[in-house]
């Protein structure tokens, strides 16, 4: 199961990252490899690599440490499994350390510009760039990786959101699934009962809020000559946080929610369960969490994931006009740390990852693959269909050097629960403009 990524790291640290991390990086920058260097023995020795999280499958894992160790004899892959919620404490202290730092790490796409602009990863070198997959690879990714047009973190997978509903409920009520923003609001409303959200979603929850920002052409921050700025005030950005704020009001959720298990409020709603939702938004993978209750080959029960068409249903969150509504996408990158003592296999490791075979079994077990080539094996349902289709329209959060330390401070969360209280929001977002833009920049807010 997904969990938001919250990253435990406040300004100053990420201030003292940037310092410790550029302070080492300078002697590690990929040397350009010439055909001789390229065709040289590599030698043997052991890496390791990172996982955030569950969400590679245990096989995928099994398949690497075979697939590189067959590929590189005499040397060895470690795979090493890190929470999320101390992943960037962790790094923080690993990645200076050529004597203990993992040499390959999956970060999520938000930490990556962070540790970016720190100087943390080796750099990918243009050809190695284009053997990986090249513009094929998901760019908005490939940016958040990046900087001055150099390439130091790759895609590692991709999720989507887009919205889950009680099928049954929406057709008692008489409701028909929309095809604008706007429709989308009246529907939820509608389904709204005394009992029952027509729409479930806490007051706290941006990473999914942020979609009527971008629906309606607003940005959270942009880029104004070397400075990011926050922009918050802009009226395109207000008129989504409006229409945010008054589609929450369809929710009987109380505003200080910040991760809740959505699901759960499908799967009991019909009996009046406490709390019930009609409808409600989350990343492609909560489909597992959802539906009537089966028993597993071990014994488990478990949800059956949505069998039952006629109860349980999905629909991408429509745009302003019509379309798809750009969503926040979820996803992790991966890079080669700047201190890795080994960097030739750790770019071996990388070459077997962004392979035909690695990527499709991302693909078929439900993951985004990074590179474009293989969604197509997601598409056989559903399912995989909507989640290729919405991650084609998503954006991601600013590429700012002080994001880490933003989501850390839960800064978003904090004026999103004051939106949802029924803050006015041109002044909560001249506020929050002159907290952000400075922590945007590695500066304390």
């Amino acid at each position: 199961m997904k969990r938001n990524r919250l990253v435990a790291v406040t300004a100053a640290s990420t201030i003292t990252l940037a310092l410790t991390l550029t302070a080492c990086s300078s002697e590690s920058e990929a040397p350009a490899e010439s055909e001789d260097t390229a065709a040289a023995e590599v030698e043997p020795g052991d890496i390791t690599l990172w996982v955030a999280g569950g969400d590679t499958p245990e096989p995928l894992r099994e398949y690497l440490v075979d697939t590189f160790e067959a590929e590189n004899p005499g040397s060895s892959l470690t795979i090493e499994q890190q929470d999320w919620t101390d992943l960037v404490t962790k790094l923080t202290t690993a990645l200076p350390d050529a004597a203990n730092t993992p040499d390959v790490v999956e970060i999520g796409n938000t930490q990556a510009p962070t540790f970016t602009y720190a100087g943390a990863f080796r750099e990918i070198s243009p050809e190695l760039y284009e053997e990986l997959g090249g513009e094929n690879l998901l760019q908005s990714f490939v940016e958040a990786g990046s900087v001055d047009d150099k390439v130091y973190a790759l895609p590692y997978y991709f999720g989507s959101r887009y919205m889950f509903y009680r099928a049954d409920l929406w057709e008692k009520a008489g409701v028909e699934v929309p095809t604008t923003l706007d429709e989308f609001g009246t529907a939820v409303k509608e389904l709204k009962t005394k009992d029952m959200s027509g729409f479930a979603i806490g007051g706290q929850d941006w990473r999914n809020g942020i979609s009527w920002v971008f629906a309606n052409g607003g940005e959270l921050a942009v880029k104004e000559g070397e400075q990011w700025v926050s922009t918050l005030s802009d009226p395109n950005t207000i008129a989504g946080l409006e229409q945010w704020q008054d589609v929450y009001s369809a929710s009987n959720l109380p505003a200080t929610e910040r991760d809740v298990a959505y699901w759960d409020f499908l799967n009991d709603a019909e009996g009046g369960g406490d709390p019930a939702a009609a409808t409600i938004m989350a990343p492609g993978w909560a489909r597992w969490s959802i539906g009537d209750l089966t028993t597993n080959d071990d014994g488990e029960e478990v949800r059956d994931g949505m069998v039952d068409e006629s109860k349980f249903d999905i629909f991408a969150l429509p745009g302003v006009d019509g379309g798809l509504a750009p969503v926040f996408a979820g996803g992790s990158n991966l890079a080669v740390s700047a201190q890795s003592q080994h960097p030739e296999l750790s770019e071996n490791l990388l070459r077997i990852i962004y392979s035909e075979e690695y990527q499709t079994l991302l693909a078929e077990n439900g993951l985004g693959p990074a590179n474009a080539e293989y969604t197509d094996v997601m598409a056989t349902d559903k399912f995989g269909e909507v989640t290729v289709e919405t991650a084609q329209a998503s954006k991601l959060t600013p590429a700012a050097p002080g994001w880490a330390a933003v989501e850390g401070a839960f800064v978003y969360e904090e004026l999103f629960q004051k939106i949802a209280e029924g803050g006015d929001v041109t002044a909560l977002a001249t506020e929050y403009d002159e907290k952000l833009t400075p922590m945007l920049n590695g500066q304390a807010g």
